[in-house]
């Protein structure tokens, strides 16, 4: 392999995704770098300037025009960061949030139609490539929490949902198919019938395949927000994931005007609820019960989105 051959390469992929006019390419007001800013925004808790140029190795000169340009457009918010005050925390508002959502959809739109044009038998064989690709120019190194991302779910995902909350508790807590049930009614009920925004989930994937998933639902109580069937994969646990989902969670309810964020779990779920804790969840009612085939506490926890951490 020569310098020519990657370049050749690099020239034969951006012309393939349209890297070079990518604003046009997706009828969006925003290029290429602009829209992978936004997109990190989106899939962050929070992040400040310099989180940025870290994680996308840009110039701080040039990052300063995009912010200052989002900041501009309305689509952005600084504020002092909780833990260093010398920095600027930014996030998106919501109308930021609707532009990240529209860049996102119409990129799945732009590669599902790319990836149509691939014969299902040679798709596994792409991703195989795609995986090489990576892992001998990423130094073979393992996974880490920078290459998790979150995404809205697509299609198949809903189902998935239910499959790996099926197969995972049962193999991990012996739970029988009335949980399978249960979770199966509670993604219908969501594809069914849901208000975009007020409601939401989540997908994590990691190298192609989702790894973890969370929903935020609403509530019957007023002004109130439920936070359901939060996953991790067993071989995706260690990287942050959970609490990257739960604290997305909590910022689209707080965000979109929920007054509190309520869940129910069980007492055996002890890693989920160190990460509810750490969210500033609190327990405020447990009760025994027999469920899925098993004796449990269930347990009810609370969020208030107004006054912080309590």
């Amino acid at each position: 392999m020569t310098v020519q051959d990657i370049r050749s390469f690099n020239r034969f992929y951006t012309n393939v995704i349209g890297a070079l006019d990518y604003g046009r390419h997706l009828y969006a007001p925003y290029t290429l770098t602009e829209s992978r800013v936004l997109y990190e925004l989106a899939h962050s808790r929070g992040a400040d300037a310099a989180d940025l140029r870290t994680e996308l190795s840009l110039d701080s000169g040039y990052l300063s025009r995009i912010l200052n340009k989002f900041e501009q457009d309305g689509l952005v918010e600084r504020a002092p960061s909780e833990t260093d005050p010398r920095r600027r925390r930014i996030t998106l508002t919501a109308r930021g949030r609707d532009a990240a959502g529209l860049l996102d959809e119409r990129a799945r739109e732009t590669v599902g139609t790319l990836l149509a044009t691939v014969p299902p038998a040679d798709r596994p064989r792409l991703a195989e490539a795609m995986r090489t690709v990576r892992t001998i120019l990423g130094d073979g190194r393992s996974p880490g929490p920078e290459d998790v991302v979150l995404r809205e779910p697509g299609p198949g995902d809903l189902g998935w949902i239910v499959q790996r909350n099926a197969a995972l508790y049962a193999a991990e807590y012996g739970w029988n198919t009335d949980y399978e049930s249960l979770v199966a009614r509670i993604v219908a009920d969501f594809a069914g019938d849901h208000d975009p925004h007020l409601e939401r989930v989540w997908i994590a994937e990691l190298d192609g395949r989702p790894v973890g998933c969370v929903m935020c639902v609403r509530d019957d109580a007023p002004g109130t927000a439920r936070l359901r069937l939060l996953l991790v994969e067993p071989d995706a646990r260690g990287l942050g994931i959970g609490d990257r989902l739960v604290g997305a969670c909590v910022d689209f309810a707080r965000g979109v005007g929920y007054r509190e964020l309520v869940l129910w779990t069980n007492d055996v779920l002890a890693a989920a609820r160190r990460l509810y804790q750490r969210h500033g969840f609190v327990l405020v009612s447990e009760k025994p019960h027999r469920s899925f085939g098993a004796d449990l506490v269930g347990q009810d926890w609370r969020r208030d989105l107004h006054g912080g951490h309590e």
